[in-house]
């Protein structure tokens, strides 16, 4: 059975067919997983690499996923059901794949010069942009389709051209897909050349990859960074009311280049009724912030320790500070002491979750590698605070 690949086209003739994504749960407790079971056919009718499609699962459902292409099995954590799979598909069909001007599916993918993304329509000839702001933008930056390589060979054709698309004469544009012989990687930058090289090459095989989870994590502009509300781990799409709510509050507060007041903040959450949403911490320390963090931590204090009600909190607001600096402002990730003495010096978060934050690893807020190097950088901060509590207690 095949569906149209823009579902708001009702049409029982519409040309462009994709199959409905097939998943299965597998495992149980914290090791369950969804397989994605035809994703790989899914992508050929979109004209897009599988790669894209999984780690727009993965962004959009705010989970890890991993990518064995060798064994054409893709997992996303968690459990999710079909249709919410195909919900969540649908938006990346409306944003990666249809063109933003006669929704026509039968598009590709070009980088232009300054490191924009435009769908290239081959049915009206005009090219639409994409939104750089979208975690999968810079994803697709680094790791670019084969359609834009020049240097690449001959390219196999997608399915849509000739199984997919009713009327036999007309296509989507060639996708490079296929399967090479299998190779194992030896490290993280290894794994990231064969990705790249698995997107970029036309050959008719792929190489086995493992996709790391912090392979994204690094926005490729000034405005993507600027606008890093749309870095929360989840996206508005799938989100609870709650969450929705909170993806709206971090938007706002970057929606111009001066940021609102402290009491503009708080009246803004407090319109929206996220005052008791925990997560808020986490948004605020993504978005209050500038380069200057070590001194802007004191501008906030009292808005900051009005809002920061408790240790749940406290928790999100060094998760997000994690994410602010882990994947934002690697540069300023020795600066964490010092960001450290300003929020315990000014009782904006309790010493006994900084303890706990810089003594334990953890992938909540970030990858676990990128969450062991943010860590590492507190242990001065630690060790002092230790040392301080010991001489405390000797007296």
């Amino acid at each position: 059975m095949s569906i149209n690949i823009c579902r708001d086209n009702h049409d029982p003739f519409y040309r462009y067919k994709m199959p409905p994504i097939q998943a299965k749960v597998e495992g149980r407790g914290n090791g369950i997983k969804t397989a994605l079971l035809n994703v790989s056919d899914v992508a050929r009718a979109l004209n897009r690499p599988t790669a894209y499609l999984v780690k727009y699962f993965g962004f959009e459902l705010g989970t890890q996923t991993s990518i064995s292409v060798d064994k054409d099995r893709y997992l996303v954590n968690g459990v999710h059901e079909p249709a919410k799979l195909q919900d969540v598909l649908d938006g990346f069909i409306n944003k990666f794949v249809l063109c933003g001007s006669c929704k026509n599916p039968e598009t590709e993918i070009i980088i232009t010069k300054s490191s924009d993304l435009v769908r290239d329509c081959k049915a009206c000839g005009k090219r639409t942009p994409m939104d750089l702001r979208h975690k999968l933008s810079s994803f697709i930056l680094k790791n670019p389709p084969a359609s834009i390589d020049t240097g690449s060979k001959k390219k196999k054709k997608a399915a849509t051209a000739s199984a997919n698309v009713r009327g036999g004469g007309v296509s989507i544009s060639d996708i490079a897909q296929g399967k090479q012989k299998e190779e194992s990687s030896q490290n993280d930058e290894e794994d990231d050349d064969e990705l790249a090289r698995q997107i970029n090459a036309a050959a008719s095989t792929l190489e086995q990859i493992e996709v790391k989870d912090d392979e994204w994590a690094v926005d490729m502009s000034e405005e993507a960074i600027r606008k890093r509300a749309k870095e929360l781990q989840v996206s508005s799409s799938t989100l609870s009311p709650e969450l929705t709510k909170l993806d709206e509050f971090g938007e706002w507060m970057l929606k111009d280049d001066e940021l609102p007041s402290d009491v503009e903040l708080y009246k803004k959450a407090s319109e929206l009724e996220i005052l008791n949403e925990p997560k808020l911490g986490c948004v605020l320390a993504q978005c209050l912030f500038t380069e200057d963090i070590v001194s802007e931590v004191s501008e906030h204090t009292a808005f900051l320790t009005k809002v920061l009600a408790n240790e749940d909190f406290e928790k999100n607001f060094l998760g997000g500070i994690e994410r602010f600096l882990g994947l934002d402002h690697k540069d300023l990730i020795p600066q964490l002491p010092k960001i450290l003495v300003q929020l315990y010096n000014n009782d904006i978060v309790s010493e006994e979750v900084i303890i706990n934050f810089g003594t334990k690893v953890s992938k909540k807020f970030v990858p676990k590698e990128v969450s062991k190097k943010v860590r590492r950088a507190a242990k001065p901060f630690i060790t002092w605070l230790e040392n301080a509590e010991s001489d405390d207690d000797e007296e």
